[in-house]
């Protein structure tokens, strides 16, 4: 078992000696999300490794990097987990507006469940752009963000029982489809979501195995890299400056504090 809790804290520069509690989980999830970017470098590199705790804190917490849903979800469930929250891992299917339908990687998206005091709550920190940044109750209530709005509707699909709906700052005029998720057939060990992690990597329709792509969300607004261009949203508007490899890099070393080779 790796101590993930003092080094996790450290990443994201939580308070060590805070309890973690729903009241203050919304500013853990802005600094995870201000720290930790969503990005596919090491998807792109075709990583083998099987996904556990050990390969976890070794990529996010020691060679400071960032991650796809699996990864981030992944050990932010562990550090919830040892603070002693009521959580589980569950799968979901992201729903692809280009494609007016979920994505054909199927269930590849990784989430959050919270169990608080008799209430349940969907909890995200990787969904790229689109983090609702506070847990979001499973009761279907509507909550604000700096990053938007977001609530969770109980409905039957293919891929689940419930959705997740939002409605983006600077983006949404109207509220649209996040994901489908099942909340009845929660995952039980990190193990379990090295078959998506392998999807992921390998199927043809996966967005995610063919160009790099680093995202931020932060407390004014989120951030998008790709090899080509950054663009980034905020009260002042949409700004994108088209790039080089050259100027790709050091934009991940500024934004991302990601090293690219």
């Amino acid at each position: 078992m790796n101590d993930i809790n003092l080094p996790f804290r450290k990443r994201i520069g939580f308070n060590p000696r805070d309890s973690i509690t729903i009241e203050n989980l919304a500013v853990v999830l802005e600094l995870t999300a201000a720290t930790i970017p969503f990005e596919n470098l090491c998807t792109l590199s075709g990583d083998p490794n099987e996904l556990n705790e050990g390969h976890l804190v070794e990529k996010i917490i020691e060679r400071n990097e960032g991650g796809l849903c699996y990864d981030l979800n992944g050990i932010l469930y562990l550090f919830l987990k040892e603070n002693g929250l009521d959580v589980q891992l569950v799968r979901g299917s992201v729903y692809v507006p280009d494609l007016k339908g979920f994505s054909p990687t199927g269930r590849t998206h990784a989430a959050i469940l919270l169990n608080d005091d008799g209430k349940r709550y969907l909890v995200d920190t990787g969904f790229g752009g689109n983090l609702p940044l506070r847990p979001v109750p499973m009761d279907g209530t509507e909550i604000t963000s700096p990053s938007g709005e977001f609530r969770v509707k109980k409905e039957a699909s293919e891929f689940g029982d419930y959705f997740l709906e939002m409605k983006l700052k600077y983006k949404d005029p109207d509220w649209k489809i996040g994901y489908a998720f099942d909340s009845r057939e929660p995952v039980e060990n990190i193990r379990d979501l090295s078959e998506m992690k392998k999807t992921i990597t390998t199927h043809p329709h996966s967005p995610f195995n063919k160009k790099p792509l680093l995202t931020r969300v932060t407390s004014d607004g989120s951030m998008v890299l790709t090899e080509t261009s950054f663009t980034s949203w905020t009260e002042a508007g949409v700004k994108k400056e088209e790039i080089d490899p050259k100027r790709f890099k050091e934009l991940a070393k500024e934004f991302y504090n990601i090293e690219v080779k």
